[in-house]
């Protein structure tokens, strides 16, 4: 039985402008100790996919419409406030992607990483504060004691990152969601980062997902990979299968648009056009208008299927889209 199991989740948001279809009919499972990523460009849902599993949208203008979210016998979807706060920042964490937004300006790091222990295992005082010293030792941020009595500003983006992975992990979650936390870090914290999330990932158990844009980033830390375009996921397969063999159009365009990927003096390849916009969802293969690997001209004029095309390797049975 999966730790997570997500099926036909469908979140929208209701604005002046229309209704946005963020995340349409999207299904995916989550084991205990596995790593999934979740790949694609800004707006194709990703976040808001998570967000929708914790009950951070905010409703309104997001309505979640469909589908439900199985963790431990307990959907998440329809679960009440009170039902979710027990699960959120103890068995289900969140490492953010902006670290210097997610960390209270006005608090120190003390009260911060405390917080999750008084909450949810009734800890404070120097017990609780002993334990958060740990936390910031953990994940090597040096003199610790010193340290966690600063504000977020006094910390480095590198730092606070550490700081937010910390806190994320200080109760030993049994998943751990990542959205896009190396973004806004140079590489060599990028990769610091990574490591320290794998090192407590392989000592603690927790299984992770993991949402970024990077392919290069999932190749490294991901067991299995769901890619995502316009609010669906167009393609699901194990890491070593998906860049092997990558069936999408889409999936082969990201691939093909990785600088290392390139010729030696060629043109770096771009993905023509802009994602639609999901306010006025296409009727039909939402990547055809930017489909160049396939063949646009046998796109489907309705929403394509996900199909298991060989085993356990999944992908919207588009024609125009599966074509080379």
């Amino acid at each position: 039985m999966p730790l997570l199991d997500v099926r036909h989740l469908t979140t929208r948001f209701h604005t002046r402008n229309g209704i946005v279809h963020a995340v349409e009919d999207v299904s995916f499972t989550v084991e205990k100790g596995q790593t999934l990523g979740i790949v694609g460009e800004s707006g194709s849902g990703k976040s808001v996919t998570c967000y929708s599993l914790l009950g951070l949208i905010p409703q309104p203008p997001g309505r979640i419409h469909s589908g439900e979210a199985i963790f431990d016998k307990t959907d998440l979807l329809k679960a009440s406030e009170d039902q979710l706060r027990k699960i959120r920042g103890k068995r289900i964490s969140m490492i953010f992607q902006d670290p210097m937004t997610s960390l209270n300006p006005f608090m120190k790091i003390s009260a911060q990483l405390t917080e999750p222990l008084a909450l949810h295992e009734n800890l404070t005082g120097k017990p609780a504060l002993h334990r958060a010293i740990q936390a910031l030792e953990e994940v090597g941020i040096p003199n610790a004691e010193e340290r966690i009595h600063s504000y977020p500003h006094e910390f480095s983006g590198g730092m606070r990152q550490r700081v937010m992975i910390a806190m994320a992990l200080i109760t030993r979650p049994e998943l751990l969601i990542c959205d896009e936390p190396t973004t806004a870090l140079d590489v060599t914290v990028q990769k610091q980062v990574l490591d320290l999330i794998r090192d407590r990932q392989r000592k603690l158990g927790t299984a992770v997902v993991f949402i970024t844009h990077d392919l290069a980033v999932v190749s490294e830390m991901c067991d299995h990979i769901n890619v995502m375009y316009a609010g669906r996921i167009v393609e699901t397969a194990p890491k070593d299968e998906l860049f092997r063999n990558p069936l999408h159009a889409y999936t082969r365009s990201l691939l093909k648009s990785i600088p290392a990927a390139q010729p030696k003096g060629e043109p770096l390849y771009t993905i023509p056009g802009l994602p639609p916009d999901m306010s006025n969802p296409p009727a039909g293969c939402s990547f055809q208008p930017r489909n160049r690997i396939g063949n646009p001209d046998l796109c489907l004029k309705t929403v394509p299927p996900l199909s298991e095309i060989t085993a356990g390797h999944y992908a919207q049975d588009c024609p125009g889209c599966l074509a080379k």
